[in-house]
């Protein structure tokens, strides 16, 4: 279980084609059969918006989260909209900025960050329409980061090194010139659906989330259970502090929000080789894959195998080493079995349609244990008993 040299934190920031680079990785992990030798059958399968691409953009937290609150508004009984991911995100750049100069660039700096960050600003600064605010205005389709980080942290990099004893008052001005530059700038109103809005506005009355209402967990046995610890990740920028659960706790609460309506915005290490993007197939193997001949690895996603048992040990130990490593985002929307009733959940990606399941994935619960590093839901989707413990 070893990392891609070049993943940084979550959504591989900075590289102009990082996230093209790691689709075609998980690619090689392929078995023309595999989705011949699964089958799946439904259990939970929770309504959401289409299926998107956040492209070469480390965003993938973004993209997730807003997907997850898509599917709030659905669970609202509201006709969704596309959120602008990019609004979020341009947001958290300039809030992240300023923390980085603030540590004189003692920050891991990118694209990536969590799913806190999208209910943050969406309490501080509200949500836009994509049709609105799409964030593509340097030439291309798609998303395509590298070139505009590269400008933001030489930019940030530049104030730390040469402010002379007194930062000016010009760079923050400077800062978000460029993000108006290449995403567009933020209108103070906006018209959607023949109605005028301020960002504020469309959140409050169109979106109709209250960001208190959702909280993030996690499981690590180097801290309290029931209590709130740091979530120690890189693109933790903000420090936030996330609770602690035990690991049975993860998949229970998991399974409990589905079965009552809520799907989980979830953050996760997916550099595994038993993580198939193509074949829309993650699992633990029994075996690592170090210790596999090449029959066994050729068969990975031959349909279904054995798995390692997981448990808060084996779990922490990978978090430690830096075998589980933040990589990406992801929106859990339902829950299914296999053809010898393993159960794993429904999960919606942000790379496109491009594989076996149409942008879809299915996730068996020992990886979720083994590799989730955060999840993030409505807190009314906790069961009693846990959120009793947790004081919510």
């Amino acid at each position: 279980m070893k990392k891609f040299a070049w993943i940084l934190a979550a959504c591989l920031p900075l590289m102009a084609n990082a996230q093209d680079d790691l689709v075609k990785k998980l690619e090689n992990n392929k078995s023309d059969s595999a989705k011949k030798k699964y089958i799946f059958t439904t259990i939970v399968d929770l309504e959401t918006t289409p299926v998107r691409n956040q492209a070469s953009s480390g965003t993938c937290w973004s993209y997730s989260t807003n997907s997850f609150l898509e599917s709030e508004m659905i669970r609202m009984g509201k006709q969704p909209v596309q959120l602008a991911q990019l609004y979020s995100a341009r947001w958290v750049y300039i809030n992240k900025a300023d923390t980085y100069v603030r540590l004189h660039g003692g920050l891991s700096w990118g694209d990536g960050g969590e799913c806190h960050d999208v209910i943050n600003m969406y309490a501080k600064y509200g949500a836009m329409p994509q049709s609105v605010y799409t964030g593509l205005h340097y030439g291309t389709e798609k998303n395509k980061f590298g070139e505009l980080q590269a400008i933001l942290k030489g930019m940030l990099d530049a104030v730390v090194a040469n402010h002379n004893g007194t930062l000016s008052t010009a760079w923050k001005q400077a800062f978000q010139a460029v993000l108006d530059t290449y995403l567009g700038a933020v209108p103070d109103h906006f018209e959607y659906d023949g109605k005028t809005y301020t960002p504020q506005s469309f959140a409050k009355e169109r979106v109709g989330i209250n960001p208190k209402d959702y909280v993030e967990l996690s499981s690590f046995t180097d801290a309290p259970y029931y209590k709130k610890t740091m979530l120690m990740v890189p693109d933790n920028w903000t420090f936030q502090k996330v609770y602690n659960v035990k690991l049975p706790d993860v998949t229970n609460i998991i399974d409990n929000a589905l079965k009552h309506g809520y799907t989980v915005a979830w953050a996760a290490d997916v550099s595994e080789k038993s993580f198939s993007w193509k074949n829309g197939v993650a699992y633990v193997p029994e075996k690592e894959y170090e210790d596999m001949d090449d029959s066994e690895k050729k068969q990975m996603f031959d349909g279904p195998k054995p798995e390692k048992t997981i448990t808060p040990e084996v779990r922490q130990e990978a978090y430690d080493n830096y075998a589980t490593t933040d990589d990406h985002g992801m929106h859990i929307v339902g829950l299914a079995k296999d053809q010898n009733g393993r159960e794993y959940y429904k999960v919606k990606n942000s790379w496109g349609e491009k594989n076996d399941y149409k942008g879809y994935l299915y996730v068996s619960k020992a990886y979720v244990k083994y590799k989730t590093t955060a999840f993030l839901l409505h807190k009314n989707a906790i069961p009693a008993d846990i959120r009793e413990k947790l004081d919510i």
